[in-house]
């Protein structure tokens, strides 16, 4: 488990209140968490540095692994520790109440309750409150309140209640406080943690336990109201795996604003020891807009809507000076999102640099305004009237993609080298103008559709002239390359072309043979800038089940599909990568990307199996090109010509 005090990435549960995220590890520490909001500087970051980087850690005294689950539909965490002659467990959780569909309706304090309760025989707990203001950047001072302690790095202020025969200790580190206190069967106690200004009031366990029935409620009401399509396609597993999927997307959701986050954390490493660490705490159009979608084919449709208003928002000054959007953004709309490294963090398992910011964000790429008209037209189909600025919006990015398409761009994995004509790039500015057409057509949409018409024949001819390698059979990475990229298997999900389309089959075929390893997919194996190698990636895995479901190539489909669920981790979490030699994750964690493609291959097996897809058609089946109005009819059911051929 350790590597010179480091645990695997899979070892991390999550605890979150839609503001900020915590991860917490199977020996009861929290190893990661940023305070008041997910992108703040951390106050515990030994995930990113084992020794400055700070901890809080709740464990036996003299240590031991725990086991964890999640308390039914809900982000409230469990960590159970079995002794010889002894048991107690943890539950972890950031308090959170209200309406929590969409945003503005949930109040959630910036706290981290931690609830100690023994069940059997007597333990001997071990608390360590290591806090590590600010990065660990400077000197994190501690001193002694009327209800517990503070941790003090300038203006910055974290509390703790709850602790019994404390001490304060130095380290070369910093100081930390050291607690041990018994606890015997049908004891509890309650550990609060909590960011800002000591207001002088005792915390007592009954707040906690209150705090945390109102918490699971409001998790499960969202998790399991009356209508969520997998409530109705699947039982079991599969649906407990998409359920999770749609709680961790929720996670990366910020109420106050609508955004999504790609990942909560910095700079887990996409190679261990390599350079490739980057900062996801950040709202991409291409993430937020592919997991709004991928909410949406659930039942979720409230967070899609707010993401579209938010976007429309922050990009109102591209708008109105007619220039490229920023591909993401701060996730309470900040554009200056500067890149620096944290010198003084030695990084995941000494995976250096550790980066704050991104500086990708000022990067040209088509492949976003693809994804934000998308979304639009999946929201139109399920009924939701646009604002005059929405639609203005809309029109615009159309008109936009007009203007540009012909450039090139950076595409959409962001290289850091030259910008290059990406195949993929230009698809996805034939899917915005494809449904922006759609748009109009079916709902109203107001533009220039003759020209929008006009330029989206003119992107597919060039496609198929430069994009497709007759001698490799295949879709290449950019024009003129012999490089295989699986981001082409999504030409079939945005139905440029059917699945089922010669030049697809190539591709998937090619792509297999290339960049698949032990069942698992890499995104490319090609020079993209910069150093060092990478995992296999797992969203490009759920691509591939996708593609091959819609092939009616079900058995092949199945086998991947069934691999790539076993590398979960124990609670049904995913990294962004899985190294396909030994399992181990790699990058952010958990990463949304990951779990947007196990909702949607869900989706696409249930359909590829004959069964009732009651909330929608899946995106690039046939039934969802004839049928742009609304949801499918009840008792409709997936590929009828699969169950003929069975």
């Amino acid at each position: 488990m350790n590597n010179n005090g480091y645990k695997a990435i899979s070892d991390y549960g999550i605890i979150g209140n839609l503001r900020s995220v915590a991860l917490i590890s199977k020996d009861g520490s929290i190893d990661w968490c940023c305070l008041p909001r997910m992108g703040s500087p951390s106050v515990f970051a030994s995930i990113l540095d084992a020794h400055r980087g700070g901890f809080c850690k709740i464990s036996p005294a003299g240590g031991g692994i725990g086991t964890q689950k999640y308390i039914g539909d809900t982000n409230v965490l469990k960590t159970q520790f079995q002794l010889d002659e002894s048991s107690f467990s943890i539950v972890d959780f950031m308090p959170l109440e209200g309406d929590i569909n969409g945003r503005n309706g949930s109040k959630a304090p910036p706290e981290i309750h931690r609830l100690l309760e023994c069940q059997s025989g007597s333990v001997e707990v071990e608390i360590i409150w290591a806090p590590r203001l600010d990065y660990a950047r400077k000197t994190t001072g501690m001193e002694k309140s009327a209800t517990g302690w503070i941790a003090r790095c300038g203006p910055d202020i974290l509390n703790i209640e709850g602790l019994e025969n404390e001490k304060l200790v130095e380290d070369n580190y910093g100081s930390f406080l050291r607690a041990r206190f018994r606890l015997d069967p049908g004891d509890s106690k309650a550990i609060v943690i909590r960011w800002g200004s000591n207001n002088n009031s005792r915390h007592d366990i009954d707040k906690t336990i209150s705090a945390l029935e109102t918490t699971l409620k409001t998790w499960s009401d969202w998790a399991d109201r009356e209508g969520l399509v997998e409530k109705r396609v699947w039982a079991g597993d599969q649906s407990r795996m998409v359920t999770r999927s749609a709680l961790v997307f929720k996670l990366m959701n910020i109420a106050d604003t609508g955004s999504f986050a790609a990942a909560p954390t910095t700079s887990l490493p996409e190679h261990i020891g390599g350079v490739r660490n980057w900062d996801y705490r950040y709202a991409w159009i291409r993430d937020a807009a592919m997991t709004a979608q991928a909410l949406i084919s659930i039942g979720h449709q409230e967070e899609a809507v707010d993401l579209l208003h938010w976007f429309e928002e922050v990009s109102k000054t591209c708008m109105e000076c007619n220039r490229e959007l920023q591909i993401m953004y701060g996730l309470h709309g900040e554009t200056d999102l500067e890149e620096f490294e944290l010198e003084h963090l030695e990084g995941y398992k000494g995976s250096k640099p550790v980066n704050i910011g991104n500086k990708a964000f000022d990067q040209f790429q088509l492949e976003v305004y693809g994804e934000l008209v998308s979304t639009a037209y999946e929201l139109a189909r399920r009924g939701h009237q646009f604002t005059k600025d929405i639609a203005k919006f809309i029109a615009w990015v159309a008109d936009y993609v007009v203007e540009v398409w012909e450039r090139p761009d950076y595409g959409i994995w962001e290289v850091r080298g030259e910008p290059r004509h990406f195949v993929y790039s230009k698809v996805m500015a034939w899917v915005a103008l494809d449904r922006a057409l759609l748009l109009a057509r079916h709902y109203g949409l107001e533009g220039n559709i003759e020209r929008w018409q006009a330029e989206q024949e003119r992107i597919r001819e060039e496609v198929m002239q430069k994009g497709f390698d007759k001698d490799l059979n295949s879709f290449v990475q950019s024009y003129g390359s012999k490089e295989m990229d699986a981001v082409n298997l999504r030409i079939a999900l945005m139905e440029f072309l059917p699945a089922t389309d010669p030049c697809i089959q190539g591709t998937v075929n090619r792509i297999m043979e290339d960049l698949m390893e032990n069942d698992l997919v890499y995104r490319y194996i090609s020079d993209d800038g910069l150093p060092g190698e990478e995992g296999a990636f797992g969203l490009c895995t759920f691509w591939l089940v996708d593609v091959l479901a819609l092939s009616n190539r079900i058995d092949e489909a199945e086998r991947i599909f069934n691999n790539i669920v076993d590398h979960s981790n124990h609670l049904g979490l995913y990294a962004e990568q899985i190294d396909p030699e030994t399992g181990e994750f790699l990058g952010n964690f958990p990463q949304a990307f990951t779990h947007i493609g196990l909702i949607n291959s869900s989706l696409y097996l249930a359909y590829a199996h004959g069964l009732e897809i009651p909330e929608h058609d899946p995106v690039g089946t046939p039934k969802h090109r004839e049928n742009p109005i609304g949801y499918a009819h009840a008792g409709t059911t997936g590929n009828e010509n699969y169950k003929e051929n069975k």
